[in-house]
């Protein structure tokens, strides 16, 4: 079993080799500072009530569409920053953005504010939802295994949870109140594109000095991220008319047929020059092997860095049906924005320097990411009308996202990132975040 308690040399640990080269655009290594005692002791001392935390939101199925769980694990979420003296809402999703995969009923986003005395607005930003399926808990129930935590949902992102609660409770310990206002918002919906809460990130997002998204900040190597993709999506109907496919198949309106010929006339709308990516990824067509198929479907996934890309795609994809195969055929396609990208900034960059200058207190090196990959967070809703910089990745190392039988946390990771969060919280207090 893991030990509940380590000494501070653990924290102080370097991490290993950075990643590769082609995907580092900076990397923070400066001399060793002084840590601040005060803070690395309170991280030290708050280690074991994080990883309590996590097993308590671990042992809570909250899949994306489970209402029950999900008002189950808010509940628990909103008594916890109640307790640490937030004023606490529980708030209904509205404007709803719906898209192929949107339910019916969606879970309420927690959000808390915390008023100090300063001027500085800060917001944290995770999520409490997962992908797995409810009845999965039981084969997989949260567990340490050396210096790993599993669980279902423990990397992404009840472990974000977990540290944006604790991380309040550091603070509350040490009395800090130097911020005008400390904002946790966590939302129920994140896994299938945040459909009802998007519209709240942004609004709560362009308010903020600084926004630091408690997504899991790598694996093995510590790092965060000023960029991440921007992800649509384009689903493709065909309606045709059916016929016997032996007596009479020039009687139907092959559905299929033109389903292939639309494929193929969109193969080629991706630009790896400028991080665009379309590519289709699911299809289907007919009920029968002797029935010419009046209905075929397909979907693809699209990913972009910038914004304009979104309508570049849209605009190209509806001026490609218009050419038909068989001008019997009738062709829908609806095209969903499922997330905007997040691009780097220079506010995020000189606040990213900043959080390397820290995790150098204690002899840890950050590796700072401002190239888009291919995934997309909430960080991007929040950072659309951000006057401030946004950091993403600000939680525990961890692997094995969306994985049912390999989702694990590095517990070593614990102190470090809670003194990095801490301690950028403070600075953009102050006004050092340049």
């Amino acid at each position: 079993m893991h030990r509940c308690s380590r000494s501070r040399a653990a924290a102080l640990a370097v991490v290993m080799a950075a990643l590769p080269a082609l995907a580092i655009i900076a990397e923070t290594s400066p001399a060793l500072a002084a840590p601040q005692e005060a803070v690395l002791k309170q991280a030290e001392a708050q280690r074991q009530s994080l990883i309590d935390t996590m097993k308590a939101l671990v042992s809570i199925e909250s899949g994306s569409k489970d209402p029950d769980g999900l008002a189950e694990i808010a509940a628990l979420i909103a008594d916890r920053l109640k307790a640490l003296g937030g004023e606490v809402q529980q708030i209904e999703p509205k404007d709803v953005y719906r898209m192929q995969d949107t339910p019916e009923k969606l879970g309420k986003v927690v959000l808390a504010r915390f008023t100090g005395t300063g001027t500085k607005k800060i917001l944290l930003i995770a999520h409490m939802d997962t992908v797995y399926l409810e009845g999965m808990l039981a084969q997989q129930p949260f567990r340490i295994d050396g210096d790993k935590a599993y669980g279902l949902g423990i990397a992404d992102d009840k472990h974000g949870v977990a540290l944006a609660l604790t991380t309040v409770a550091l603070l509350k310990e040490l009395n800090f109140r130097d911020y005008g206002t400390l904002t946790v918002m966590i939302n129920g919906d994140e896994e299938i594109s945040s459909p009802g809460s998007r519209a709240l990130l942004t609004e709560i997002g362009a308010e903020q000095d600084a926004v630091f998204s408690l997504e899991g900040g790598g694996t093995g190597t510590d790092k965060i991220t000023l960029a991440t993709a921007g992800i649509g999506a384009v689903a493709l109907k065909v309606e045709g008319k059916a016929s016997h496919a032996g007596a009479a198949p020039e009687r139907g309106v092959n559905a299929l047929y033109e389903l292939a010929h639309q494929i193929l006339q969109m193969r080629d709308l991706s630009d790896p020059k400028i991080g665009l990516k379309l590519n289709w990824t699911v299809a289907k067509a007919g009920t029968n092997r002797n029935v010419i198929p009046a209905e075929a479907t397909a979907q693809a996934d699209v990913r972009m860095q910038r914004m304009a890309d979104f309508d570049r795609i849209e605009k190209t994809v509806k001026e490609r049906i218009a050419k038909k195969l068989l001008p019997d055929s009738k062709i829908e396609a609806v095209f969903e924005r499922r997330r905007p990208p997040l691009q780097p900034s220079d506010a995020g960059r000189a606040l990213a320097a900043r959080a390397g200058t820290i995790y150098g207190e204690i002899g840890q090196k950050l590796t700072v990411i401002d190239k888009a990959g291919g995934g997309g967070t909430d960080a991007a809703f929040a950072g659309l009308k951000a006057r401030g910089p946004v950091l993403e990745g600000l939680g525990l190392r961890g692997f094995g996202a969306h994985s049912n039988d390999a989702e694990y946390v590095e517990l070593d990771s614990v102190v470090p990132r809670l003194y990095l969060l801490a301690r950028l919280i403070m600075d953009v207090s102050a006004g050092k975040a340049k």
